[in-house]
């Protein structure tokens, strides 16, 4: 049986650095769980793993897909599993490494089975959500599945309107197949979360955001600008430079707005997290800790 080293953790909380550390003790290729770094368009702004960390450690689902190119945990789940079971004919283990959290579920509990929505469907909510905007939309979530409508998002409209687009095509309440049951898998999973004090944790993700910015990241979003409209480019980075671009901020507020919604979204997937009580936590400097709970988890696995 393989072992599936799972290393998560918010952004800028140093996953990437201690993963080629792990890659290189265990053998183990890097197996990316982010939901960005996969375009290969995109390397700045989401800080994927440069050719030379790439040289020390083979990395997967890295840079693979063009913007146009829809991806889902769905998909991510599949061909991961696809991956794994031929990774781990040849490695005893694999690092699975990145922040975004339904992927993460994706592998280590399974999805959902929901069901795949008609693209008539998919039209129709998408043309009534432009024209009339949000409310008739929660409106309708209301009285077709209250129990989604208190949980979701309500100011999220792809979320709301993926609830109902369930709701439309099955008759039945979005809710009703979120039934978020384990899926077994065929190899040892071992979580391991990295956090930091939270002004550290903003201190370093400032500082990346300065460092990408001097690494290219407003040229990148330039030369990626006429495809804004596209899902994968619906990200923190681009979207506050695209409005600078449109004339909307200057320069010095895109760059600030990007470093307060970064430190949101980090706070949004540490509370994610912190929900999954099979993930042990450690600073990510403490890597003899880290390493002698890796070792002693494998051989209780065993």
């Amino acid at each position: 049986m393989g072992t599936l080293l799972v290393l998560l953790g918010p952004t800028g909380a140093g996953k990437t650095e201690l993963s080629l550390q792990l890659g290189e003790t265990f053998g183990a290729p890097v197996v990316s769980a982010d939901s960005r770094q996969c375009y290969k368009d995109l390397p700045v702004g989401t800080a994927a793993p440069t050719p030379e960390q790439q040289a020390r450690i083979r990395h997967y689902m890295v840079g693979t897909l063009a913007l146009d190119d829809g991806y889902s945990a769905s998909r991510f789940e599949t061909e991961t599993l696809a991956l794994l079971d031929g990774l781990f004919a040849t490695h005893p283990v694999v690092l699975m490494v990145g922040g975004s959290m339904m992927y993460i579920d994706a592998i280590c509990r399974g999805l959902d089975d929901i069901p795949s929505v008609t693209p008539a469907i998919r039209s129709e909510l998408r043309t009534q959500y432009e024209r009339e905007g949000m409310a008739p939309l929660l409106n309708e979530l209301e009285a077709a599945d209250p129990v989604h409508y208190r949980k979701v998002d309500r100011r999220n409209h792809r979320r709301v309107i993926h609830a109902l687009e369930i709701c439309r095509m099955t008759g039945r309440p979005y809710s009703s197949f979120c039934t978020r049951s384990v899926r077994q898998r065929p190899f040892q999973i071992i979580r391991i979360g990295l956090a930091r004090p939270r002004e550290d944790l903003y201190e370093r993700i400032n500082r990346r955001v300065d460092r990408m910015m001097s690494d290219g990241l407003a040229s990148e979003a330039r030369r990626v600008y006429p495809f804004r409209h596209l899902n994968a480019l619906n990200t923190v980075g681009y979207k506050e430079l695209f409005r600078h671009f449109d004339g909307e901020w200057p320069l010095d507020t895109a760059v600030e707005k990007i470093k307060r919604n970064t430190r949101v979204y980090a706070r949004k997937q540490m509370t994610w997290f912190r929900r999954d009580r099979d993930i042990d936590w450690f600073h990510p400097d403490d890597t003899a800790a880290i390493l002698m709970h890796i070792r002693k988890a494998m051989s209780d696995g065993k």
